[in-house]
């Protein structure tokens, strides 16, 4: 972020930048803390795991002088080894991190369970062994890795970076080592400060296109993470927007990572039991499902490799369980519009966080396309969907919560009939929808507005190119 600015109305000011030393901000006392506190500067889904760590020791007991400034573990079951500076990173900071590194990739699920509960009674958070173990079990997607554990990410954050630094930070890329390098920026606006992270290395262009030489083992270990981001990404997206209300009902069909053959077996297996092709949705980051087998709850991940496993008796490895879990549109949950649910015939988790994403979660394009909608007209959600490239019940939902939206009560279901889920914001309001309609000028014949009034994909389309 090179530039910040106030507005006021049409006017922008500059705000000046500062630098941390001279507001008299601390790298361990400030730097640390913000980090620790927001860990989504070191990634999607980090759970900060310690930080100061200094518990390091040698084959002849005596203790080492490093300190690592934070550890965190990510939602896939790699850990993040995050080093902070200030300032100007020092020429050789990256040695210093994959030190680091190089130290907590011998780290097992105890040692870190340990080190987790010591940095929460540092904090005043009294947690048993055993309760710090199954939060860091709960926290990563699927089955506990060490494969995964031995290869940490490594992030340096810093006010800039020396090109020394920059340099070997690409070239070990390459290698197949994975460092990022997040700028930290400060700006002072009317006595008042402002930070920034800004990731500069990879960007998403370089973590898109790049390819570099890989040995057998590291290209199996990237497969896992890539299988296990992607499922646990399209979770985060699910959760988020609440696409899916608490109690969709889902239907196992079981896809990627695994062969036809296998496929075959898990649906003789689940034919024995009517229960193992169920699971009720809940909006759960961490463990979204709860399978009706045995009504405990999973991630898609974690329950696909579970039912892998009772099938074949061998572990699973690399299967993205968002594909294997549909929702089933035979049962409509309370709120859902019918008409558009019904949509969602065969749409998986994935395919469904997929839908939502190519909007990119910024819904500007819809509201922008629905302040042209003019009195007098109506549209569905199903033809919005289709005109910015998103689906039917992501923008139901987003119509249903967003109160920025326009005209939003001119957008029906497929029958020309107002949504169930339907409503103002404004509690206060006493009218209908087809109330405003009316007034609008709209017809209603048995609860379903004039379809001679209503806007087609077409005609949506040429009201967004105006």
């Amino acid at each position: 972020m090179d530039h910040l600015f106030t507005v006021v109305g049409g006017a922008a000011t500059p705000v000046p930048p500062t630098v941390l030393a001279a507001e008299g901000l601390l790298e361990r006392q400030h730097l640390q803390e913000w980090v620790i506190a927001n860990p989504q500067v070191l990634g999607e889904s980090v759970l900060v795991i310690t930080s100061e760590f200094d518990r390091w020791a040698d084959t002849d007991g005596v203790p080492a002088r490093d300190r690592l400034d934070v550890l965190g573990l990510d939602a896939t079951g790699r850990l993040v080894v995050a080093e902070l500076k200030r300032g100007t990173a020092d020429r050789d900071v990256h040695l210093q991190a994959i030190t680091y590194a190089a130290l907590v990739s011998r780290f097992d699920l105890d040692t870190l369970a340990q080190a987790h509960r010591d940095f929460r009674k540092g904090r005043g958070e009294l947690l048993g062994l055993d309760e710090c173990r199954q939060r860091l079990l709960d926290h990563v997607d699927g089955e506990w890795s060490p494969e995964l554990l031995q290869r940490p990410r490594q992030v340096i954050i810093a006010a800039d970076f020396p090109k020394q630094v920059t340099h070997t930070v690409v070239w070990l890329s390459e290698m197949n080592l994975d460092i990022d390098l997040v700028q930290v920026g400060l700006w002072k606006a009317k006595g008042q400060l402002i930070a920034g992270f800004t990731k500069v290395y990879p960007t998403p262009e370089v973590e898109e296109f790049t390819l570099a030489p890989a040995r057998s083992e590291a290209k199996a270990a990237a497969r896992k993470l890539e299988e296990r981001s992607r499922a646990r990404n399209a979770v985060h997206v699910l959760v988020g927007a609440g696409l899916l209300p608490d109690g969709t009902l889902l239907t196992l069909t079981p896809r990627h990572g695994v062969t036809e053959g296998i496929r075959e077996d898990i649906v003789a297996w689940v034919q024995q039991d009517d229960s193992r092709s169920s699971a009720t949705w809940r909006n759960d980051a961490a463990k979204p499902l709860t399978w009706q087998a045995d009504g405990k709850p999973y991630s898609p991940t974690g329950l696909a490799n579970h039912i892998f496993t009772s099938v074949t008796d061998r572990k699973a490895d690399g299967i993205q369980g968002t594909t294997w879990w549909d929702v089933d549109t035979a049962r409509v949950p309370d709120g859902a519009d019918p008409d558009e649910w019904v949509t969602l015939a065969g749409t998986s988790l994935a395919g469904l966080a997929k839908q939502f994403n190519r909007t990119g979660k910024d819904w500007t394009g819809l509201h922008t396309l629905l302040a042209a909608i003019p009195a007098g007209r109506w549209t569905t959600y199903g033809d919005v969907a289709a005109v910015i490239n998103s689906h039917a019940v992501p923008v139901g939902t987003h119509l249903a919560t967003c109160r920025q939206c326009p005209h939003a009560w001119r957008v029906l279901n497929t029958a020309g009939r107002i949504s169930p889920g339907f409503r103002w914001h404004d509690p206060a309001r006493t009218d209908s929808a087809a109330d405003v309609l009316s007034a609008e000028g709209i017809r209603f014949d048995a609860g379903a507005a004039d379809p001679a009034a209503r806007l087609s994909v077409d005609d949506l389309t040429a009201l967004a190119d105006k």
